[in-house]
């Protein structure tokens, strides 16, 4: 029997058989191969060679797209809805047999109609781009398009994005947004939207109910809670990590206890942390200026100090350095102390900053004398309990604010977003 992409078939080769949907050959494989999309979500291809027989069982049905129109109801608060790419807004891809960031946010609607029982949308396709690819522009134009939204009259807004570097954009909106009086929720999904097992919808709907009805502002991510498809917690942009490669709860909150937990099913949001500010009016400004030229150096054992002159020579503005636990780097052996590449980088006003590997708690300048060497000697930034990457794009947004050395190590260790904790809750941990 002939068939088609779209089919549902069921494949016997000589080592086994599989059953899944047709998907037309991507170029990119080499030789005779069938490709096979599998009820797990995952595509197969099968070499034509080892097939022993194909049989169909269901034919494609040619189906076409209807285009849908959001509804306005009065009583319901107005999310603005903005689309930035990644899995959560994903499908098959036919010409690579993966993944494209293609659908619009009216895709999602149409995919969850809940959303509209919950907040009138306004639902825009601002960008596809995978967050692997992002950077500090992507995160300038993001902060643009939220102001824009909450100063024409929004009352939350919803960004959805991918996983990877979603704590990078929550931490960024957090510092590009000033004056900020309402929830901005940045959500995403760890498998695409046209799986079986796919966060996507739970995340969006949680997202949207948070947005329009938290009775609080500030940037906050918004994904599953647990492996199930009970709830989603809120984390504050400047304290969340992704934790996980792959479980869709992979995203936790460091150093201090989640917002508050969002159920889909449930119009009520619990607030867990009530250390957060309250809505308010107030007209939002992107405070988008930036140094994107800083770097972020991981410290490990034999390491060689050579790195720190190969960025001095690159010009870089600022370095952030991911020191082991309280914030140590060598400097006992000659060979790999780097402490007379330090010293170059501060006779040069080059801000260096330090922050904890270890993820949980907080680096301390003075405890150890390697630490007062860093800290008192060559005036390094100790960075709190903020995490790495909390501390780089900071970084790179003080920058974009002064050159004035004595001025960023005031703006660095300044609280704006929540990103410094004088106490760390120890419940907090492992979350």
């Amino acid at each position: 029997m002939t068939y088609k992409a779209g089919d549902m078939v069921k494949v016997v080769t000589k080592d086994e058989m599989v059953e899944g949907i047709v998907l037309p050959r991507p170029d990119i494989l080499e030789g005779d191969f069938l490709v096979v999309k599998l009820d797990s979500g995952y595509n197969i291809g099968i070499d034509q060679k080892k097939i022993k027989k194909i049989e169909v069982l269901k034919k494609a049905k040619a189906t076409k797209e209807k285009k849908i129109k959001l509804k306005h109801n009065p009583k319901l608060p107005k999310v603005s809805f903005l689309s930035y790419g990644g899995t959560i807004s994903s499908k098959v891809d036919y010409d690579s047999g993966g993944v494209s960031a293609d659908l619009t946010a009216e895709d999602f609607v149409s995919m969850a109609p809940e959303l509209e029982e919950i907040a009138n949308l306004k639902a825009k396709k601002e960008m596809s781009v995978m967050s692997e690819d992002m950077n500090f522009g992507h995160w300038a134009k993001m902060a643009s398009d939220v102001a824009r939204e909450l100063n024409s009259g929004a009352d939350g807004v919803v960004v959805t994005q991918g996983t990877d570097t979603l704590h990078y954009t929550t931490t960024a909106l957090s510092f590009f947004l000033k004056n900020l009086k309402k929830p901005v929720i940045v959500t995403a999904s760890q498998r695409s939207i046209d799986r079986g097992s796919s966060d996507a919808f739970i995340n969006l709907i949680c997202a949207v109910r948070a947005a329009g009805h938290l009775k609080g502002a500030g940037v906050f991510s918004c994904l599953h809670g647990s492996s199930n498809d009970d709830y989603c917690i809120l984390i504050r942009g400047t304290k969340v990590r992704k934790m996980h490669t792959s479980r869709r709860d992979a995203f936790r909150p460091i150093n201090e206890l989640p917002i508050a937990k969002v159920y889909p099913d449930k119009k009520d949001i619990d607030v867990l942390n009530k250390n957060f500010e309250k809505r308010g009016k107030g007209k939002v400004i992107a405070q988008s200026k930036y140094e994107e030229n800083i770097a972020m150096i991981f410290i490990h054992p034999a390491m060689d100090p050579g790195v720190i002159d190969y960025y001095i020579k690159r010009g870089v503005k600022g370095i952030v350095l991911m020191a082991t636990a309280l914030g140590h780097v060598p400097t006992q052996f000659k060979k790999y102390s780097l402490l007379p590449n330090l010293k170059k980088a501060k006779d040069k006003k080059i801000p260096i900053i330090i922050a904890t590997q270890t993820i949980y708690g907080r680096v301390h300048p003075l405890v150890y004398t390697n630490l007062r060497k860093l800290s008192i000697e060559l005036g390094a930034i100790y960075a709190e309990d903020m995490l790495c990457e909390t501390a780089f794009v900071k970084l790179g947004w003080v920058l974009g604010q002064t050159k004035d050395y004595s001025k960023i190590k005031e703006l660095m260790l300044t609280n704006f977003a929540g990103e410094i904790n004088e106490n760390i809750d120890d419940k907090s941990f492992l979350y």
